[in-house]
Protein backbone atom coordinates (compact mmCIF):
# COMPACT_ATOMS: atom_id res chain seq x y z
CA UNK A 1 0.00 0.00 0.00
CA UNK A 2 1.54 3.23 -0.97
CA UNK A 3 0.50 6.02 0.69
CA UNK A 4 1.35 10.05 0.35
CA UNK A 5 -0.57 12.62 2.18
CA UNK A 6 -3.55 10.26 3.20
CA UNK A 7 -4.41 11.10 6.61
CA UNK A 8 -8.44 11.33 6.01
CA UNK A 9 -8.57 7.62 4.94
CA UNK A 10 -5.32 5.75 6.04
CA UNK A 11 -6.65 4.45 9.52
CA UNK A 12 -9.64 2.83 7.93
CA UNK A 13 -8.14 1.39 4.79
CA UNK A 14 -5.88 -0.13 6.82
CA UNK A 15 -8.54 -1.52 9.05
CA UNK A 16 -10.55 -2.37 5.81
CA UNK A 17 -7.48 -4.59 4.66
CA UNK A 18 -6.82 -6.34 7.67
CA UNK A 19 -10.70 -7.61 7.81
CA UNK A 20 -9.94 -9.68 4.97
CA UNK A 21 -9.20 -12.98 5.58
CA UNK A 22 -7.21 -13.29 2.41
CA UNK A 23 -4.49 -10.71 4.28
CA UNK A 24 -1.53 -12.47 5.68
CA UNK A 25 0.61 -9.37 5.49
CA UNK A 26 0.39 -5.42 4.94
CA UNK A 27 3.30 -3.78 4.30
CA UNK A 28 2.83 0.00 3.97
CA UNK A 29 5.31 2.42 2.10
CA UNK A 30 4.74 6.01 3.35
CA UNK A 31 6.40 8.20 0.34
CA UNK A 32 7.21 10.98 3.10
CA UNK A 33 4.21 12.45 3.09
CA UNK A 34 3.57 15.49 4.51
CA UNK A 35 0.74 15.13 6.30
CA UNK A 36 -0.58 13.29 8.92
CA UNK A 37 -0.14 9.96 7.85
CA UNK A 38 2.37 8.48 9.40
CA UNK A 39 1.90 9.38 12.69
CA UNK A 40 -2.18 8.00 11.73
CA UNK A 41 0.21 4.38 10.89
CA UNK A 42 2.00 4.19 14.17
CA UNK A 43 -1.58 2.77 15.42
CA UNK A 44 -1.12 -0.44 13.69
CA UNK A 45 2.93 -0.56 13.99
CA UNK A 46 2.43 -3.77 16.95
CA UNK A 47 0.18 -5.36 14.45
CA UNK A 48 2.07 -8.41 13.50
CA UNK A 49 1.07 -8.54 10.15
CA UNK A 50 1.66 -4.84 9.82
CA UNK A 51 4.61 -3.88 8.29
CA UNK A 52 5.62 -0.13 7.96
CA UNK A 53 8.20 1.26 5.80
CA UNK A 54 9.06 5.11 5.21
CA UNK A 55 10.47 6.67 1.79
CA UNK A 56 13.20 9.65 3.71
CA UNK A 57 12.51 11.70 0.41
CA UNK A 58 9.12 11.76 -1.74
CA UNK A 59 9.72 9.26 -4.83
CA UNK A 60 6.68 8.72 -6.46
CA UNK A 61 4.13 6.04 -6.16
CA UNK A 62 5.95 3.52 -8.68
CA UNK A 63 9.07 3.33 -6.72
CA UNK A 64 6.83 3.04 -3.65
CA UNK A 65 4.99 0.12 -4.92
CA UNK A 66 8.40 -1.39 -6.24
CA UNK A 67 9.76 -1.19 -2.56
CA UNK A 68 6.96 -3.34 -1.29
CA UNK A 69 7.05 -5.56 -4.50
CA UNK A 70 10.50 -6.88 -3.04
CA UNK A 71 9.69 -6.28 1.05
CA UNK A 72 6.65 -9.15 0.25
CA UNK A 73 7.39 -12.52 1.56
CA UNK A 74 3.57 -14.34 0.76
CA UNK A 75 2.59 -16.25 -2.33
CA UNK A 76 0.37 -13.66 -3.67
CA UNK A 77 0.73 -9.72 -4.36
CA UNK A 78 -2.07 -7.22 -4.74
CA UNK A 79 -1.83 -3.97 -4.83
CA UNK A 80 -3.98 -1.57 -2.49
CA UNK A 81 -4.35 2.42 -2.89
CA UNK A 82 -4.56 4.15 0.40
CA UNK A 83 -7.93 5.76 0.22
CA UNK A 84 -11.54 3.70 -1.05
CA UNK A 85 -11.64 4.39 -5.08
CA UNK A 86 -11.34 0.28 -4.55
CA UNK A 87 -12.65 -2.15 -1.92
CA UNK A 88 -11.07 -4.94 -0.37
CA UNK A 89 -14.26 -6.71 -0.76
CA UNK A 90 -13.23 -7.42 -4.34
CA UNK A 91 -9.79 -9.50 -3.08
CA UNK A 92 -11.30 -12.85 -3.47
CA UNK A 93 -12.40 -12.07 -7.00
CA UNK A 94 -8.65 -10.88 -7.68
CA UNK A 95 -6.50 -13.68 -6.11
CA UNK A 96 -9.25 -16.44 -7.28
CA UNK A 97 -7.47 -16.79 -10.80
CA UNK A 98 -3.65 -16.87 -9.12
CA UNK A 99 -4.85 -19.38 -6.20
CA UNK A 100 -6.90 -21.74 -8.81
CA UNK A 101 -3.65 -22.07 -10.74
CA UNK A 102 -4.82 -20.35 -14.36
CA UNK A 103 -2.55 -17.12 -14.09
CA UNK A 104 0.09 -15.52 -12.73
CA UNK A 105 -1.15 -11.58 -12.75
CA UNK A 106 -4.49 -10.48 -12.63
CA UNK A 107 -5.51 -7.11 -13.07
CA UNK A 108 -9.20 -6.32 -11.69
CA UNK A 109 -10.68 -3.78 -14.66
CA UNK A 110 -12.93 -0.94 -13.88
CA UNK A 111 -14.98 -0.46 -16.82
CA UNK A 112 -16.79 -4.45 -17.49
CA UNK A 113 -20.00 -3.21 -17.04
CA UNK A 114 -19.75 -3.47 -13.07
CA UNK A 115 -22.48 -1.62 -11.05
CA UNK A 116 -21.26 1.75 -9.38
CA UNK A 117 -20.83 5.64 -9.18
CA UNK A 118 -21.00 7.74 -12.43
CA UNK A 119 -17.34 8.38 -13.48
CA UNK A 120 -15.68 11.09 -15.16
CA UNK A 121 -15.97 10.65 -18.81
CA UNK A 122 -12.68 12.52 -19.90
CA UNK A 123 -11.11 9.84 -17.19
CA UNK A 124 -12.28 7.46 -18.12
CA UNK A 125 -11.79 7.90 -22.15
CA UNK A 126 -8.29 9.10 -21.19
CA UNK A 127 -7.90 5.65 -19.07
CA UNK A 128 -9.05 3.80 -22.07
CA UNK A 129 -7.10 5.88 -24.93
CA UNK A 130 -3.90 4.93 -22.73
CA UNK A 131 -5.02 1.00 -22.50
CA UNK A 132 -5.50 1.28 -26.36
CA UNK A 133 -2.28 2.10 -27.49
CA UNK A 134 -0.75 -0.42 -24.64
CA UNK A 135 -2.43 -2.85 -26.16
CA UNK A 136 -0.98 -1.80 -29.78
CA UNK A 137 2.37 -1.83 -28.53
CA UNK A 138 2.06 -4.60 -26.07
CA UNK A 139 0.05 -7.26 -28.11
CA UNK A 140 -2.36 -8.15 -25.46
CA UNK A 141 -5.61 -6.84 -25.04
CA UNK A 142 -7.02 -5.37 -21.74
CA UNK A 143 -9.56 -3.19 -20.87
CA UNK A 144 -8.12 -1.22 -17.86
CA UNK A 145 -4.17 -1.12 -18.18
CA UNK A 146 -4.13 1.93 -15.44
CA UNK A 147 -5.99 -0.04 -12.70
CA UNK A 148 -4.72 0.14 -9.38
CA UNK A 149 -5.90 -3.64 -8.70
CA UNK A 150 -3.33 -5.94 -10.21
CA UNK A 151 -2.17 -9.14 -8.49
CA UNK A 152 0.81 -11.57 -9.08
CA UNK A 153 2.48 -14.69 -7.87
CA UNK A 154 5.24 -13.35 -5.10
CA UNK A 155 8.05 -14.71 -7.70
CA UNK A 156 6.92 -13.27 -10.70
CA UNK A 157 6.79 -9.86 -9.48
CA UNK A 158 9.91 -9.81 -7.98
CA UNK A 159 11.08 -11.20 -11.09
CA UNK A 160 10.82 -7.97 -12.63
CA UNK A 161 13.55 -5.08 -13.07
CA UNK A 162 11.14 -2.07 -12.17
CA UNK A 163 12.46 1.28 -12.70
CA UNK A 164 9.29 3.88 -13.10
CA UNK A 165 8.56 6.28 -9.53
CA UNK A 166 5.72 7.59 -10.99
CA UNK A 167 2.41 6.99 -12.38
CA UNK A 168 4.30 5.15 -15.25
CA UNK A 169 4.97 1.93 -13.14
CA UNK A 170 1.36 0.86 -14.81
CA UNK A 171 2.68 0.98 -17.96
CA UNK A 172 5.85 -0.64 -17.11
CA UNK A 173 4.37 -3.50 -14.89
CA UNK A 174 1.76 -3.94 -18.41
CA UNK A 175 4.83 -3.70 -20.81
CA UNK A 176 7.37 -6.08 -19.10
CA UNK A 177 4.43 -8.78 -18.46
CA UNK A 178 3.68 -8.88 -21.89
CA UNK A 179 6.85 -9.27 -23.41
CA UNK A 180 7.79 -12.70 -21.19
CA UNK A 181 5.33 -14.17 -24.08
CA UNK A 182 4.94 -16.81 -21.25
CA UNK A 183 3.10 -15.48 -18.40
CA UNK A 184 -0.60 -15.92 -18.18
CA UNK A 185 -2.67 -12.42 -17.31
CA UNK A 186 -6.22 -12.65 -16.39
CA UNK A 187 -8.78 -9.81 -16.19
CA UNK A 188 -11.68 -9.39 -13.31
CA UNK A 189 -14.58 -7.43 -13.42
CA UNK A 190 -13.64 -5.08 -10.06
CA UNK A 191 -16.33 -2.41 -8.50
CA UNK A 192 -14.68 1.28 -8.55
CA UNK A 193 -15.75 4.03 -6.72
CA UNK A 194 -14.28 7.20 -8.08
CA UNK A 195 -12.84 10.41 -5.72
CA UNK A 196 -12.81 13.58 -6.67
CA UNK A 197 -9.75 15.97 -7.14
CA UNK A 198 -10.53 17.77 -3.97
CA UNK A 199 -11.24 14.61 -1.89
CA UNK A 200 -7.06 14.29 -3.31
CA UNK A 201 -6.87 12.51 -6.55
CA UNK A 202 -3.35 12.97 -7.56
CA UNK A 203 -3.28 11.67 -11.19
CA UNK A 204 -3.54 14.25 -13.78
CA UNK A 205 -2.79 14.86 -17.39
CA UNK A 206 0.79 15.72 -17.59
CA UNK A 207 0.81 12.29 -16.20
CA UNK A 208 -1.00 11.18 -19.07
CA UNK A 209 0.97 12.55 -21.78
CA UNK A 210 3.98 10.58 -19.62
CA UNK A 211 1.95 7.69 -19.96
CA UNK A 212 2.52 7.52 -24.01
CA UNK A 213 5.76 8.39 -23.68
CA UNK A 214 6.30 5.26 -20.90
CA UNK A 215 4.12 3.12 -23.76
CA UNK A 216 6.83 3.14 -25.99
CA UNK A 217 10.01 3.15 -23.78
CA UNK A 218 8.89 0.18 -22.07
CA UNK A 219 8.20 -1.53 -25.31
CA UNK A 220 9.88 -0.80 -27.74
CA UNK A 221 12.76 -0.16 -25.97
CA UNK A 222 13.78 -2.39 -23.33
CA UNK A 223 15.01 -5.76 -23.78
CA UNK A 224 15.13 -8.89 -21.49
CA UNK A 225 18.19 -7.66 -19.93
CA UNK A 226 16.62 -4.66 -18.55
CA UNK A 227 13.79 -6.68 -17.94
CA UNK A 228 13.92 -9.27 -16.27
CA UNK A 229 16.57 -11.03 -13.01
CA UNK A 230 16.11 -14.57 -14.34
CA UNK A 231 15.03 -16.15 -17.51
CA UNK A 232 11.30 -16.92 -17.31
CA UNK A 233 11.60 -20.52 -17.37
CA UNK A 234 13.45 -21.15 -14.12
CA UNK A 235 11.24 -18.84 -12.46
CA UNK A 236 8.17 -20.53 -13.22
CA UNK A 237 9.51 -23.84 -12.85
CA UNK A 238 10.21 -23.07 -9.20
CA UNK A 239 7.02 -22.07 -9.20
CA UNK A 240 5.45 -25.82 -10.19
CA UNK A 241 7.60 -27.26 -7.78
CA UNK A 242 6.32 -25.64 -4.59
CA UNK A 243 3.60 -27.39 -2.82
Amino acid sequence: MPVYNEEATIASIVQSVLARPEVGELLIIDDASKDASWEKLQQFKENPRVKLLKQEINRGKGAAITRGFYEATRDYVIIQDADFEYTPEDYPLVIAPLVNGKAEAVYGARFMNTPGQVRYFRHEMGNKFLTFWSNVFSDIHLSDMETCYKAFRREVIQNLKLTSCRFGIEVELTAKLARSRQLRIWEVPISYQPRRYDEGKKIGWKDGFAALWHIIRFNCFSSDKKSFHRPWNEVLKKEDQQP
